[in-house]
């Protein structure tokens, strides 16, 4: 097992993984899926992001033309060309055989971080085991991504798990077990600010949906539907799970930003919850107002942000409270 217990970052195509926001990943390309039946040239276009080889014909073209190569999850246990990857001199995102134990995953990143320049990334694809990808990313100080292609609705728990990078499939044929791709053309990477947001539910409320929930989407989602529950958990869980110490001020508002969408995203539950109580209570709207219960949330709030203590919080609190009380005064006269 890696005994490398320091926090690495890598660099993918220019963008940091592994230090300050989530990223995400648009694009895996998988020359496995073309069987070495088309030229790995054409098939990555002027540029692709990860690419997986089929074959050591592949790597003169992922070598000039990716931005890292991909240890595919079928061929781990391909030595050979293992070591062929590796020593192409890119970021190596190295992915678990299935069922294949931690210290399996971890000896193979370590063993591709010698026999390259060092720069290793992790994958957890298929069916997601984010504890063991939480457990990879802690023992090996390893950036970790999750692949989300098969199943976008995870994205969110994969952000709040710790990965690192959402990697999505663009949608290009696959063959053989492979991932997708992102055949004729580069992929999308780069960290999500808010700057875009994602389509609202038909209540208005930005919603995040896992297994077993009522809303859950088929597992066939679209590559664009993917992107954007990818770049959405980047953005709010991000911004309630990662550490980040921006050090310019594009960096600062970029960060503000993702904050400032979480915030949005948490008023607008608020909101909602605020209207059902206002159908529940005996006495609703403004006369129906607990000062006291009001009083001690505030306190409960102060608790978690010190800084600002109960004196700042409190008509933060009361402004809130009484939009959300203006809101359902409106929707019941509706």
């Amino acid at each position: 097992m890696s005994s490398t217990l320091e926090r690495h970052a890598v660099a993918v195509g220019g963008t940091l993984v592994g230090e300050g926001p989530a990223v995400v990943i648009g694009g895996r390309v998988s020359l496995r899926a073309y069987r070495g039946e088309s030229d790995a040239y054409e098939v990555l276009g002027e540029r692709a992001t990860l690419v997986e080889p089929y074959s050591a014909a592949d790597l003169p073209a992922i070598a000039e033309r990716a931005d890292a190569v991909v240890v595919g999850s079928s061929w781990t246990r391909d030595i050979p060309l293992v070591r062929a990857a590796a020593g192409l001199g890119l970021p190596v995102v190295v992915e678990r055989r299935p069922a294949a134990p931690l210290e399996e995953w971890l000896e193979l990143a370590d063993y591709c971080a010698r026999e390259g320049d060092g720069q290793v990334l992790l994958c957890e694809g298929g069916r997601l085991d984010l504890g063991l990808m939480r457990a990879a990313r802690a023992a090996s100080g390893r950036p970790v991504l999750a692949d989300v292609s098969r199943n976008a609705a995870l994205s969110a728990a994969a952000v709040a798990a710790g990965a690192d990078g959402l990697v999505v499939d663009s949608g290009a044929p696959a063959a053989g077990g492979a991932v997708g791709g992102a055949a004729g053309g580069a992929a999308k990477l780069g960290t999500y600010a808010g700057a875009k947001a994602a389509e609202p539910s038909k209540s208005g409320a930005l919603e995040f949906v896992g297994p077993g929930s009522p809303a859950e989407p088929r597992q066939e989602t679209s590559p664009a539907s993917a992107m954007r529950a990818a770049e959405e958990a980047v953005t709010v869980v991000g911004a309630l799970v990662r550490h980040e110490a921006p050090a310019t001020l594009p960096e600062c508002r970029e960060a503000i930003d993702r904050v400032d969408a979480a915030l949005a995203t948490l008023l607008e539950r608020r909101a909602a919850l605020a209207g059902i109580v206002q159908r529940i209570k005996p006495v609703g709207g403004f006369a129906g107002r607990d000062l006291a219960r009001e009083r001690a949330l505030v306190a409960r709030m102060a608790l978690r942000a010190p800084s600002l203590g109960e004196a700042r919080l409190a008509p933060i609190m009361n402004a809130v409270i009484e939009a959300g009380l203006h809101l359902a005064e409106e929707r019941s006269a509706e």
